[in-house]
């Protein structure tokens, strides 16, 4: 323990998130190199430079350097330190690839976590808020990080490409984690949903449920699908819909399926029941596995 701690080297720009949660948690340096170095477009992406600046928030103490080219990063963690923050996440990726590696990190924090994120929250790449909010919460119960403080609420929505969502997510401290065995998934009582609409008309929302139950009914009575149709200042900066399904089992297992509208100005136009009806295959693909 006298010496130095050994620093973690890795190449390459895969597993970035992941390194740099586990190297905060572990306390150990790390150090990556050629990250796209063969590419045209070098070195770290605005949506990973945004990532790091989000790390340097939460903890205290970090060191972190990157070279001119942005192909070399090197990261000395600090402490986690949490307490109230604000981050403006890069549109390029939504506000879910932050989120889950917030996750990881909130309860070992030194006060508790209360970050107000801002960007993108539904896309077609990362895990939408609506999902983490609807699976990953739950899943963190189960290790005993609960209570009122606990929470994740949309403000407001932001569809690619410009944004403008804003999302409050709130952590309580807990050094210590329960141990869990979980094994049975048990079989499927009943699913959720939300279908959202923004800067398109509201009949889109209850369009997609519609097409949607017309699957799912075949299978089960108990589904409900919220319509969240957001106005004004809360819709964001770009028009979009899209639809977020949940099942839950009798043991607690959670599964989901989203699927979003395609941005603005990119690919064809998306029909709102073909949405819902693609979303549900999904949902049922995803317990058929």
């Amino acid at each position: 323990m006298a010496g130095e701690v050994q620093c973690l080297s890795y190449a390459g720009c895969n597993f970035l998130r992941q390194r740099m949660v586990l190297a905060t948690l572990s306390g150990r340096p790390l150090k990556i190199r050629k990250i796209r170095n063969k590419e045209e477009d070098p070195g770290l992406r605005d949506f990973e430079a945004s990532f790091i600046r989000l790390i340097d928030k939460v903890t205290n103490g970090s060191q972190i350097e990157i070279n001119q080219t942005g192909t070399t990063l090197y990261y000395q963690p600090g402490l986690l330190y949490g307490g109230s923050l604000e981050h403006d996440c890069s549109p390029s990726r939504s506000i879910g690839y932050y989120l889950e590696s917030l996750l990881y990190l909130a309860p070992f924090m030194k006060h508790p976590l209360k970050i107000v994120l801002r960007g993108v929250t539904n896309d077609q790449v990362d895990p939408s808020v609506d999902v983490l909010k609807a699976t990953a919460l739950p899943l963190l119960k189960k290790f005993g990080i609960d209570g009122e403080n606990l929470e994740i609420k949309i403000n407001r929505r932001g569809m690619p490409p410009k944004g403008g969502g804003e999302i409050l997510f709130t952590c309580p401290v807990r050094k210590v984690l329960q141990p869990v065995q979980f094994i049975d998934p048990g079989k499927i009582k009943r699913i959720r949903g939300t279908a959202y609409s923004v800067r398109v008309s509201p009949q889109m929302a209850n369009r997609m449920v519609e097409s949607a139950r017309g699957i799912l009914n075949q299978f089960l009575p108990d589904i409900y699908i919220y319509t969240d149709h957001m106005k004004g200042v809360s819709s964001g900066k770009s028009p979009g819909f899209g639809m977020c399904l949940t099942a839950e089992t009798i043991n607690g297992t959670i599964l989901s399926a989203e699927l979003a509208s395609n941005p603005q100005g990119q690919g064809t136009a998306v029909l709102p029941e073909e949405l819902g009806q693609n979303c549900a295959k999904l949902l049922l693909e995803e317990i058929y596995r």
